[in-house]
């Protein structure tokens, strides 16, 4: 179980989060668009002003650095392991989750694929935001699902500070408290209370 001074430090965390959230529906308010049943939708104003800035194939392809044309198919190349990852996760969380009780990640709040819509990329800047979006999605995604199954299996946190803590981290038990380990570890394996509805598949 965290403490309390932990757990209100994720409070507070959540509380940024939130208010993040706000000031970003507030630039969507001045950017003229909003979201129906998944699909952005800009102001007609909006799409016309996104043409203008569009640069067009000949032009995106004559100003292209020779070494970012070289380093294309390098970067494409990590597309099968990419799917096969994506793939491998998918089947894991939804056979051990179960199994282990743990709430499944769902996949649609990471791997998000929508800048494809924006009127003034052209149809490479297009694909290139596709595969980012993908590529980056799946990784977020095959994180969480990790990130659940340490808590699962071991919840300690490290001794030394890690750059960036996946977002199970801060309920994790105390480095070397054994008695922590040994009286919380059945208990902090299905403390998922604090996820958002959002956040996470409920078990069937």
């Amino acid at each position: 179980m965290i403490n309390d001074r932990i757990a209100g430090i994720l409070d507070r965390i959540r509380a940024l989060e939130d208010e993040l959230q706000e000031e970003v529906e507030k630039r969507r308010e001045e950017l003229s668009y909003e979201i129906e049943d998944r699909k952005v939708r800009f102001s007609e104003g909006m799409r016309r002003l996104h043409r203008q800035y569009r640069t067009g194939l000949f032009e995106f392809l004559a100003g292209a650095r020779l070494a970012h044309i070289a380093s294309a198919p390098v970067i494409y190349g990590l597309v099968v392991p990419l799917a096969l990852l994506d793939l491998a996760v998918i089947v894991y969380q939804q056979i051990c989750f179960r199994v282990y009780r743990i709430p499944l990640v769902r996949r649609s709040d990471h791997v998000v694929i929508d800048r494809q819509h924006l009127g003034y990329l052209n149809g490479i800047e297009k694909l290139n935001c596709v595969y980012c979006g993908y590529g980056n999605g799946v990784l977020a995604f095959a994180r969480e699902v990790a990130a659940r199954t340490e808590q699962y299996w071991c919840p300690i946190k490290h001794a030394r500070r890690i750059p960036s803590p996946h977002s199970r981290f801060g309920h994790f038990l105390d480095y070397g408290d054994a008695e922590a380990w040994r009286r919380e570890l059945e208990k902090l394996r299905h403390e998922y209370d604090d996820l958002k509805p959002a956040g996470s598949v409920k078990q069937p």
